[in-house]
């Protein structure tokens, strides 16, 4: 259980490791690379699938699926972004298999089966959703077309981490077309804003939002906006990213519209994402030597009530005090699972939940029943009390709300004390070479070449320029060349 897990301070990636497999969250597949997500960790992964399907239907957004496979000529009609992505590239070229003639009960690849092009396994979306938008798209009265699709996809990878690399993950994917600009720039942003709502309100994860650098800037893309969380470990982690297309898209797949003053134009696009890496942030953000620390909103199980009993005829009275509060709870939308079985004891059942990170739980036996009274246990601060049964609902609405509240707020403060703003090199290296890691505000004179040398020398990467970033007239913290403002460097997962 959950006292043999790894100790966060000893060995920060053996405790994650560790953690995603013992509160059942997913595990190794026997494809390697791949891993199979699990019931739990699933039920969790809906919970963010829910919401930002609400959030993105908000914004007047609806849903649609496209291919798997992308023939190798439509991927590589947008160039930049097919040389982005072909390294990570798993390709079809045979579409059949035959039993192998030296190997009795083996099947072989048919050589006479080798397809006459070959199909990528989508890495990303564009190429095949470009190439149908070109169908769909005649005038301005067809615009804006804003889609987003739910789907797998595939990047082939050789060092994974169950969560925050594999082989192959789940994600959704929007793509939308405008008729100007403005418009596009203005989508971009707003699904930005989207997902920052999402990872602070719902993920209690606080997050920057900016713009990343032209090295980190998503392949094909005019920009890239995004989101970044630091982790426990002063790591950060890229939360979500939402481009800015222009017209590549449109001119490589030629999507042209005829415009309300009858010229014809390429439309303007964007395209953003989120994906199951999300889950490696929610545990890495605020879980603890004991197990996942969940926020109320993504829980599975928001409220455990766990029955001390001996014999039948006290887990009949308990139960049928524990009933009406059951109910009443579920109608207030609250997810409860009142644990009646015999076959744990309450050490074993506590320390199950515990693990798992149920926020609120619930223990009640024979004497509290007498009492008229309840023990409840919050799981972010393990503080227990004990209240009259009859308060119980109120109790646990409230307690619900705070602990989502208060998770937050240790992200935030957490946050706060491992931003570092630095203006030498000496500064910089003192810190990203210490064991206290975060996010470090520094001047760049803005080349590329002073970028990768500082990723070269020290393993961090500009995480992004914040929008809410201000002039300010500096020195480059490598160079000394002059800088207009500060960016986000950080080891990044």
């Amino acid at each position: 259980m959950s006292k043999s897990l790894p100790k966060r301070s000893e060995n920060y990636s053996e405790w994650y490791n560790e953690l995603v497999k013992r509160a059942d969250l997913a595990e190794n597949s026997a494809v390697r690379g791949c891993m199979v997500i699990k019931p739990y960790g699933y039920s969790i992964w809906e919970k963010m699938q829910r919401a930002l399907d609400d959030m993105f239907k908000e914004t007047g957004h609806t849903n649609a699926y496209f291919p798997l496979f992308v023939p190798k000529s439509l991927f590589e009609a947008e160039e930049k972004n097919a040389e982005g992505f072909a390294k990570e590239c798993a390709v079809v070229t045979h579409y059949r298999l035959k039993n192998d003639p030296n190997k009795p009960g083996k099947l072989m690849v048919d050589p006479e089966a080798k397809l006459e092009e070959e199909l990528v396994v989508r890495p990303t979306s564009e190429a095949i959703i470009w190439s149908t938008y070109k169908n769909w798209i005649q005038s301005y009265r067809d615009l804006p077309l804003l889609i987003n699709q739910w789907a797998n996809v595939v990047r082939w990878e050789m060092r994974t981490r169950l969560f925050l690399r594999t082989a192959e993950f789940l994600w959704q994917e929007g793509h939308t077309a405008h008729a100007t600009r403005e418009e596009a720039i203005f989508e971009t942003e707003q699904m930005l804003e989207v997902y920052a709502t999402f990872a602070e309100q719902f993920m209690a994860v606080p997050v920057l939002r900016g713009k990343k650098t032209a090295n980190e800037r998503f392949a094909g893309a005019d920009e890239t906006y995004c989101i970044e969380a630091m982790m426990q470990d002063g790591r950060a982690l890229q939360a979500g990213t939402s481009h800015f297309l222009g017209q590549n898209f449109a001119k490589a797949f030629d999507v042209k519209f005829v415009s309300k003053e009858n010229k014809q134009d390429y439309v303007w696009g964007t395209s953003w994402g989120v994906s199951t890496r999300l889950m490696g942030a929610l545990i890495m953000a605020h879980s603890d030597d004991e197990g996942l620390v969940l926020p109320p909103k993504l829980a599975p199980i928001q409220v455990v009530i766990v029955p001390i009993f001996k014999g039948e005829e006290q887990l009949a009275q308990i139960s049928e005090a524990v009933a009406p509060i059951v109910a009443t709870l579920k109608k207030q939308g609250v997810s409860v699972k009142f644990d009646n079985s015999d076959k744990q004891s309450p050490g074993f059942k506590f320390a199950e939940y515990e693990l798992k990170g149920v926020p609120v739980r619930l223990a009640i036996g024979a004497r509290d029943l007498a009492n008229g009274t309840v023990e409840i246990a919050r799981r972010d601060t393990k503080v227990k009390a004990t209240y009259q049964i009859d308060s119980v609902v109120e109790t646990v609405t409230n307690l619900l709300e705070d602990i989502q509240a208060n998770i937050y707020q240790r992200a935030l403060d957490f946050r706060a004390n491992h931003l570092f703003k630095v203006d030498t090199w000496d500064e910089f290296l003192k810190i990203i070479e210490s064991d206290e890691l975060g996010f470090i505000s520094a001047h760049w004179d803005g080349s590329p070449e002073t970028e990768e040398k500082i990723k070269e020398l020290t393993k961090a990467t500009i995480r992004c320029i914040t929008l809410d970033a201000e002039e300010e007239e500096g020195k480059c913290v490598l160079t000394g060349n002059p800088s207009s403002r500060r960016v986000i460097f950080a080891k990044a997962y």
